[in-house]
């Protein structure tokens, strides 16, 4: 059984003093893990300000002491998978083993590709490539030296030294909802992450439990105990991301509480939320920092773990 968790994402779309600021905000209030996403800029505003994810968490690791940094998720069309492999060997040992890897295909609609002069893959190329990108990533952080030659991706006599302070390595995370993701993140995740935009949050539970019906199905066929993979759901709402506007589970911790809870109930350990985008929500923030969550660890730690199917 996984202890739950609680992760806070902030979006790098404000001045350096600010975002620092909230990092140790998060912090300071006991979350569990902080989260950074990845983009060339804010894709739902890209004249606006933002923060490159690998030097952010490199400074987030001098500046934070306890809480647990991730990506949130790596967008995998803009980094070499032994570069990536490199940067996250780095920040495991400038955060003192805090540091997990989140992996994701990324977004077709990002600018960002434009912008670089990438080539922006179509989403079947661009699973049919995290197989074997995370493949490498896996190989170079659990071994000394490492070879791989694949469709898409080779290395040849990779050296990582020194070793990852998190041993074998720092873990995996794997945002993943379509049937061929969810089937690399069973065989490769520590943690599986799933998120909702539907306005619905009904919605979101009839989703999220079909998705995990069948990650464990992909479990089972090779061989792997379903529970030993931690099960993550970023709550969201359909308007605040590119809006700016108030997310419904600050309305109340009440709400926030329900919300949860019904997520534990389908055997979700580790729960995000984005930082606040409006002032108005902070003090709800902070309340259900300093009471709900605490209460909701109090009441799963003693609930027996949900039965996998």
């Amino acid at each position: 059984m996984h202890p739950l968790r609680f992760l806070v994402l902030s979006l790098s779309n404000v001045p350096w003093n600010e975002l620092l600021r909230r990092y140790k905000h998060i912090e300071a209030l006991g979350f569990d893990v902080a989260g950074v996403a990845d983009h060339f800029v804010d894709w739902t505003n890209p004249s606006g300000p933002w923060f490159e994810a690998t030097t952010l968490l490199g400074a987030l690791a001098r500046e934070t002491t306890r809480i647990r940094l991730a990506a949130f998720v790596a967008q995998i069309p803009f980094r070499n998978p032994a570069l990536l492999a490199r940067q996250a060997l780095t920040l495991d040992h400038m955060s003192n083993g805090r540091f997990e890897l989140g992996l994701g295909i990324g977004l077709t609609t990002d600018p960002a590709y434009g912008m670089m002069g990438l080539p922006n893959w179509p989403v079947k190329e661009r699973v049919a490539r995290f197989g074997e990108y995370v493949t490498v990533i896996d190989r170079l952080l659990a071994n000394e030296v490492s070879s791989y030659k694949g469709r898409f991706y080779e290395v040849a006599d990779a050296v990582m030294s020194p070793r990852p302070v998190q041993q074998p390595r720092p873990p995996i995370i794997i945002g993943a909802m379509g049937p061929v993701m969810m089937k690399h993140a069973a065989r490769y995740a520590d943690v599986w992450n799933s998120y909702g935009t539907v306005e619905n949050f009904a919605t979101h539970l009839s989703e999220t439990r079909e998705r995990i019906r069948l990650i464990d199905e992909h479990c089972a066929t090779i061989g792997r105990d379903p529970t030993s993979l931690r099960r993550s759901f970023l709550m969201s709402d359909a308007e605040p991301r590119p809006g700016g506007g108030p997310f419904s589970y600050y309305e109340s911790p009440e709400i926030f509480a329900e919300r949860v809870e019904r997520l534990l109930e389908l055997g979700i350990s580790e729960v995000g939320v984005f930082y606040p985008r409006r002032a108005d929500q902070i003090p709800a923030f902070e309340k259900i920092a300093a009471e709900t969550i605490p209460a909701l660890k109090a009441k799963y730690a003693l609930r027996p773990p949900p039965q996998t199917t």
